[in-house]
């Protein structure tokens, strides 16, 4: 089964949640209402993600001039994946780490933080900008950005359940195949969040596999990617960044990894994995 047909089922399943926690609030027309939310969700995830993100990061444009190397590396490996030079933007943060944006090839942004800039060599920093690029040509940000919203939805309606459920508020109308028992919402409301978050970590990790794999690919030498890796694992460790746990999924690394609890439900594969995959790997394979 291929990582598209996968990825494709895991959606599905999310709008379906979506769709079901919709009935279990307000019958068939909650149903409705609860598609509309999710297709103008995916719509605004579709067309404004970027500028979001960005926006939320503070992330600065970055010219030319400011960083040749940099954009040097950049176009180098846009040239190889046969893709438009993306945007460049500079995040204000010692903290290293690096993500990509941007709703397909032609609309794609890569951001760096003035951390990452300072400890990568020009090897690692290409291995990290290689992984963000095979994102973008993979289609990832739009995938795990669309998952995060309908993951979002649920998680929203799935509270507004608990808080029906406690005061009663959704009887079984007679008139209208309608809303379920209490006991129904209450069940909804713990289970729903909870499936809609693994689901959507099943979605992130497993295009972040692909990506290391394709980055490596695109670089040309699997090593610059592992090396940079284990320096970001214990400068993210060290000092974790101070990141919406909503767009972690965005990051090389997860930007939560200091922190214990998120650690439970990570966005990422486990650091160690991802190196021994990349090194086990022969150089242009």
């Amino acid at each position: 089964m291929s990582n598209i047909f996968k990825t494709a089922i895991l959606l599905a399943v999310l709008t379906a949640m979506l769709v079901l926690i919709g009935g279990a609030l307000g019958g068939r027309q909650g149903m409705t209402m609860a598609f509309i939310l999710a297709l103008g969700m995916n719509l605004v995830s579709y067309w404004f993600s970027d500028r979001i993100v960005l926006a939320m990061y503070r992330a600065q444009p970055l010219e030319e001039a400011q960083a040749p190397e940099l954009y040097s590396l950049v176009r180098r490996l846009a040239t190889r994946a046969q893709i438009p030079m993306p945007r460049v933007y500079l995040i204000p943060t010692d903290t290293p780490n690096a993500f990509a944006t941007g709703r397909n090839p032609e609309h794609a942004a890569v951001a760096v933080t003035e951390g990452i800039m300072r400890i990568l060599g020009p090897e690692e920093l290409e291995g990290v900008l290689a992984h963000e690029l095979s994102h973008v040509t993979n289609r990832d940000v739009l995938i795990s950005t669309i998952a995060a919203t309908l993951a979002g939805a649920i998680t929203y309606l799935a509270h507004m359940a608990q808080w029906a459920a406690m005061f009663g508020g959704m009887r079984r109308d007679e008139d209208d195949e309608g809303g379920g028992s209490v006991i129904g919402l209450v069940l909804m409301a713990i289970v729903a969040p909870i499936a809609a978050m693994l689901v959507q970590l099943a979605v992130s990790r497993a295009r972040e596999y692909q990506a290391d794999a394709s980055g490596a690919r695109l670089a040309g030498r699997p090593w610059g990617l592992a090396q940079a890796l284990e320096k970001l694992e214990m400068a993210q460790s060290a000092a974790p960044m101070a990141a919406n746990p909503a767009t972690a999924h965005l990051f090389i690394v997860n930007p939560l990894s200091g922190r214990a609890f998120a650690t439970l439900f990570s966005t990422h594969p486990p650091i160690e994995e991802r190196i021994a995959r990349l090194r086990a790997m022969r150089p242009g394979s």
